[in-house]
């Protein structure tokens, strides 16, 4: 494909009765993290639609899979709380998946990343295999003794896992299935990769969490999609996917996890309730997301009055967290090394490098305490527990900090 193309069509349905809604102007790629601050950057349009027939949100623009995915720098494991969570992930999945046991077929996971979520299903004797488009994590997981394939799922890379490895018994896409063009292909390839007794398990961010929160920083060039219950449970319909459970996640600061399978399952109560849930709050409607959008340019004054309040008499700000999700937040409301002096970040593939729009050195945490900020802000703010407890802990921190999100900024 081109580098950059502008969609006229619903990444879910086909139609053409787009309506856009929010502008978050030209931004580069957020992982597009910089080796000096001088490098020239190539911005993008960043805005959103909703799709007048089947409701789907989503981006505008789709830049080339290849330069956002190649080289990717999310590594699954560096999150205590992803760590966490992956162990009872396997839990909840197994439990619905009567029958399964080791020796009686193998788990596939799409975007495993560095392996993090098969690792406990192989530590219980389970075969795994992993599918990552991003060489430089799938190494990672192969270093650490997860089958790994790079290469880009669709239904054709399915059908040629299937003829290597047969149909999974269990098929785990997690939080990349709002990442891919394409999504008609990529559930099509789900079904063709899961057995006709399996369970196909999708983890999204939640639209109606991203929603009533203000997720705003969620919207980024990888993100092409925002589903709701409805417009996931119909996309995964069109392929004779059908949601017979769901279950939560911590992951994006609230995500849902659907069950669904080949053969048509009586339906847990929590579906009916999470589908009563967006009937009547109106996740679906556009009024509500137009409403999302006002809120947002609220909150980026807001913001940046709390930033300058606490820089006020020469004290400098550190932020924490240098996700994808903080290059919108900053490149949004115009946040550059003036209000936040140094990122923290313990992935030590960013460390030593500069974000992307904004130009604000990434160091490693013991660089950035070792200066004693006066406060900091947690970007990363979906994991701002786990953070504040490891900067107390590690650092001896007793600062304020400052939290940009969920709905409004404020001062822990």
């Amino acid at each position: 494909m081109k580098e950059y193309r502008t969609i006229t069509a619903c990444r879910s349905c086909g139609s053409r009765n787009l309506r856009k809604f929010f502008d978050l102007g030209r931004q580069p790629p957020a992982n597009s993290l910089l080796k000096n601050p001088a490098e020239k950057e190539k911005p993008y349009s960043l805005s959103l639609s909703r799709c007048g027939d089947c409701g789907l949100i989503q981006l505008n623009e789709t830049i080339d899979p290849k330069i956002l995915f190649s080289r990717y720098l999310w590594v699954t494991g560096t999150s205590s709380t992803a760590r966490a969570f992956a162990r009872v992930f396997f839990s909840a999945a197994i439990a619905r998946c009567p029958g399964f046991r080791p020796g009686r077929g193998y788990v596939l996971e799409v975007a495993s990343n560095d392996g993090t979520f098969l690792l406990p299903f192989q530590e219980r004797g389970f075969k795994v295999v992993g599918v990552d488009p991003a060489k430089n994590v799938a190494s990672l997981a192969r270093r650490n003794g997860i089958e790994t394939r790079a290469v880009f799922f669709g239904e054709k890379a399915a059908r040629a896992l299937c003829k290597d490895y047969g149909q999974a018994r269990l098929v785990i896409a997690r939080n990349v299935l709002p990442h891919v063009a394409n999504t008609r292909d990529f559930v099509a390839g789900l079904a063709a990769a899961a057995h006709p007794e399996g369970v196909v398990a999708v983890e999204a961010h939640w639209a109606k969490i991203i929603l009533e929160g203000l997720h705003y920083d969620s919207i980024y060039h990888e993100h092409l999609c925002y589903f709701t219950f409805q417009t996931l449970e119909r996309l995964l319909n069109q392929f004779g996917l059908f949601v017979f459970d769901v279950g939560a996640s911590p992951i994006s600061g609230g995500s849902l996890v659907a069950y669904a399978s080949k053969q048509k399952r009586p339906e847990k109560k929590i579906v009916k309730t999470i589908r009563g849930a967006e009937a009547r709050t109106r996740t679906n409607a556009f009024a509500s997301w137009q409403g999302f959008a006002k809120r947002a340019s609220a909150h980026r004054r807001l913001f940046k009055a709390l930033l300058r309040k606490e820089a006020s008499g020469g004290k400098r700000i550190a932020g924490y967290g240098a996700s994808a999700r903080s290059s919108t937040l900053l490149n949004f409301c115009g946040i550059g090394p003036a209000q936040l002096a140094v990122i923290a970040d313990q992935n030590p593939l960013k460390q030593r490098l500069w974000t992307a729009g904004s130009h604000i050195p990434i160091r490693n945490p013991g660089e950035v305490f070792e200066v004693r900020p006066d406060a900091v802000c947690i970007l990363a703010w979906n994991f701002k527990d786990e953070i504040m407890r490891e900067v107390k802990r590690r650092y001896g921190y007793r600062g304020p900090f400052l939290i940009p999100l969920p709905n409004h900024p404020y001062k822990a």
